[in-house]
């Protein structure tokens, strides 16, 4: 048994049960048209509210801020509805539920925004990137990114205020709190990695200015519901979806810092997870846990034993488990007893119904 993992910990004014994440992950299931959470929805989240925290699948702020077919929103009065099935479900089971809020950027074509061009910090094309679309079967159709254009100043003062909005909607819609997406190359990390941000005004540059929009995000949101209910994801060291940064170790210390003045409830660090990436420096850990002095929480190739150390030795707080969370509803009892874990269908893991997002059982001990 990981006995640090079970230890409760305070979040704000909450009191999570157990320090296991349940990270955010697309799942694309959103009932069309209008991109709504669903009863299906809430049974998979519900499933699974033995975790200590979920974060939920990203949900865009506004129609343009979309990547990928079948995602959900949370701007119309339909889709705070439909989170609210999801959020009285989990609240039901005793989970905890915070929504993840999200404007991809340049990672989307057209197909999915209603025929617009995408925005980005830059007119720069994200390379090797593709997204996919509905083309009207069950199978999502992959297509490549296109090329943005730059936000204008009226441009980045009107995403703020959806990014405020969104965060209001999901306090409407139950959300104990809200995760702002600002990793895996989405639209906040497109102004925060130097390769991916060419601007020349108050945006770009020297790192203030290309962590200005991270700060102004921020800042509405705290404005809006309160530090204590506020969370950042940041993906220092992946090159995700084409967004890569010349110094990142400096440029996510900093970032830390930033958002340590913003007193928001938890810093989350999305880890490099292929198979044979490297691990993150543990000096590069230590740096972050120095600048940041909230809820740390990481996620990437963590099993029970290597999430205990990381609580034991102080460097992290809570620990997300992606994608065994998929295939595991009741991982949190696998972990605490040892029981072994199922492997998820990777065919099933975008678009489609319930198979390989609810039928997945829970363990029976012999």
């Amino acid at each position: 048994m990981a006995n640090a993992l079970f230890s409760p910990i305070k979040l704000g004014k909450l009191t999570l049960k157990n320090r296991i994440v349940m990270p955010p992950m697309t799942r694309s299931r959103a009932s069309q048209p209008g991109d709504v959470a669903n009863t299906l929805m809430a049974t998979y989240y519900a499933q699974r509210a033995s975790a200590g925290l979920i974060v939920s699948e990203g949900t865009q702020i506004s129609p343009q801020g979309k990547g990928y077919a079948w995602t959900p929103g949370i701007y119309s009065a339909e889709q705070i509805a439909g989170w609210k099935t999801v959020t009285n479900a989990v609240h039901q089971q005793g989970g905890v539920i915070f929504a993840q809020i999200w404007h991809v950027g340049r990672v989307t074509h057209p197909d999915n925004i209603g025929g617009e061009q995408p925005l980005s910090s830059s007119a720069l094309k994200a390379q090797n990137v593709k997204v996919f679309v509905d083309n009207g079967t069950d199978e999502p159709g992959f297509v490549d990114v296109v090329t943005p254009r730059e936000m204008t100043k009226a441009d980045i003062n009107h995403v703020v205020e959806q990014y405020k909005q969104a965060a209001l909607n999901a306090i409407e819609a139950g959300f104990d709190g809200i995760e702002l997406h600002a990793a895996n190359g989405y639209l906040v990390n497109q102004f925060i990695d130097s390769e991916s941000n060419a601007r020349t005004d108050e945006y770009g540059g020297c790192l203030t200015n290309r962590l200005r929009f991270l700060d102004e995000v921020v800042t509405a949101l705290v404005e809006a519901i309160g530090a204590d209910r506020v969370g950042i994801r940041l993906a220092p060291l992946t090159t995700l979806n084409g967004t890569v940064d010349a110094n990142p170790q400096h440029t996510y210390v900093e970032a830390a810092a930033l958002l340590n003045r913003h007193q928001v409830v938890y810093l989350h660090i999305a880890e490099v997870d292929w198979d044979d990436a490297p691990d993150t420096p543990t000096s590069f850990k230590q740096a972050l846990r120095d600048a940041y002095k909230g809820t740390l929480i990481y996620a990437g190739r963590y099993n029970g034993d290597k999430a205990d150390n990381a609580i034991t030795d102080g460097l992290a707080d809570m620990i997300g488990f992606g994608r065994p969370f998929v295939a595991n509803p009741d991982l949190p009892e696998r972990i605490k007893h040892g029981y072994p874990l199922a492997e998820h269908d990777a065919t099933t893991l975008f678009g489609g119904g319930a198979k390989g997002l609810t039928d997945y059982p829970v363990y029976q001990a012999k």
